[in-house]
This record gives structure tokens, sequence and C-alpha cells, in this order.
């Protein structure tokens, strides 16, 4: 059950991306949902509840033109899940092109998200890649 509640949180994560739309992405998300993103990131800090994640969606959106999911690998599939991200991105500041590993760590009650904590390879180098 865990995993495909993931699967089609991605396919959401997609769509907002494209469109810019975030209600496909809230039936996801716990509405006490927290995301703990590294603080060196440009969009570093801890995202609150449904409001806090739509913020944290536009941050992604100013911080990133591109940012594609290469492949993934489910390594745990019981909650907590652990999901292994390869990246393909592009800053909108630099135009920069990275390319990099997220291990997410991802809690899921009651079929919705409670809580992400992604793990970057190399915060620094993102965050100089996205910095004029």
């Amino acid at each position: 059950m865990s995993v495909s509640v993931l699967e089609g949180m991605y396919a959401a994560e997609a769509e907002y991306f494209a469109t810019g739309d975030f209600a496909p992405l809230r039936r996801f998300f716990a509405a006490d949902f927290v995301l703990h993103q590294a603080e060196g990131l440009p969009y570093g800090g801890a995202w609150r509840g449904h409001d806090g994640l739509r913020r944290f969606f536009a941050a992604m959106s100013r911080t990133w033109e591109a940012f594609d999911f290469v492949d993934q690998a489910f390594l745990a599939t019981t909650s907590p899940l652990v999901v292994l991200t390869n990246v393909r991105a592009r800053a909108r500041a630099t135009g920069r092109e990275l390319e990099f590993p997220i291990l997410q760590t991802i809690t899921v009650a009651g079929g919705r998200i409670t809580e992400v904590r992604p793990f970057y390879w190399d915060s620094a180098a993102i965050a100089a890649a996205c910095s004029t």
C-alpha cells in the first residue's frame, strides 16, 4: 500500500511541475505533514502542513527549471519507506545542469504521507549550482 501511495504522489508531483496545480498533490499528504530539507539548500528548512508543502513546491519551481527523476529504487517498502532517486536538474538562476542522488525516508500513516526526510549526496554543490 505505501509504495502505491508514493507512486501516485510522484505522478502528481510531475503534474504539478508541468501545470503548477497543487490540488492533485494535496490528497497524498496528511494535514500535519512535515518535510525536512537540508538548511544549506535554496529551499532548506522544515515545511509543515499543506500550506507549507504548497510553499515548498513554489520554492522548488523558482529554483529549478527542470527537475527530472531519472530512475528510482524502493529500498524499503513499509513505513518508513526508503527511496533512492537519481535526479537530473537544471537551475533557473544559472542554467547549470546537475545529476545527483537523493535518498529519502518517507513515513506513511493512514494512507497519507506524514513525513519526508531527503538526504542529498552534496547539498553544497546543489546550492552552488543555484546561486549566481
